[in-house]
């Protein structure tokens, strides 16, 4: 194994980890030990990726954010536009374990930029790659064909809001709210601004 493979295997652990560790506990608790007990590396090495917790906090969220587009996007050009969009309205949610660390990751964010400025700025550019994530998603399905004409940033900023908000509840185990019935709820404003039938597209 190459130097720049086993450098990139370290830092995908560590990110892996802070992860975990920041949605078990939150991220003013975690120390940079508790990370790397949790890679297996040393602190020192830790340090070396990572000299500050405010930026492995960062950097985790980055890695969270582009694993989970990765995975949405992986045959974004042969699969419906339907199908790539609801995959994205999916996973904005928290519709899995994996996703529900993430969510726990974004309300840990919400939080820290409410107090601190650098947070902040970072926080409202991850919402603008989330926006970019929807409205070009929507924009290749109106480029195809699949789609009806719409403003697309408008549908994006509503998509991500009614996101938020539902998720929100979702993750407070509101017993009013249920995951289908937010996805439904949310694919709705989809379907209508988009011309497309409103049952959620599957797989």
């Amino acid at each position: 194994m190459s130097t720049k493979v086993r450098t990139a295997d370290t830092r995908e652990r560590i990110l892996t980890a802070a992860c975990e560790v920041i949605a078990d506990i939150g991220f003013e608790k975690i120390r940079m030990r508790m990370v790397a007990e949790r890679a297996g590396v040393s602190t020192a090495l830790l340090h070396y990726h990572f000299d500050t917790r405010e930026k492995l906090f960062t950097e985790a969220m980055t890695h969270s954010f582009a694993n989970t587009a990765v995975d949405v996007e992986r045959d974004a050009e042969t699969a419906p536009a339907a199908v790539i969009l609801a995959r994205i309205v999916r996973n904005l949610l928290p519709t899995d374990p994996q996703l529900h660390q993430d969510w726990r990751l974004w309300q840990e964010l919400w939080v820290r930029a409410l107090r601190d400025e650098t947070t902040r700025v970072f926080a409202v550019d991850l919402y603008a790659q989330l926006h970019a994530w929807v409205a070009d998603a929507v924009r290749r399905g109106i480029a195809s064909g699949e789609f009806t004409p719409t403003d697309v940033d408008d549908l994006s900023t509503l998509v991500l809001s009614l996101s938020d908000g539902y998720g929100i509840r979702l993750m407070l185990r509101d017993p009013t709210v249920t995951l289908d019935a937010a996805l439904a709820a949310i694919w709705r404003h989809v379907s209508t601004a988009l011309g497309l039938p409103e049952a959620v597209p599957t797989e």
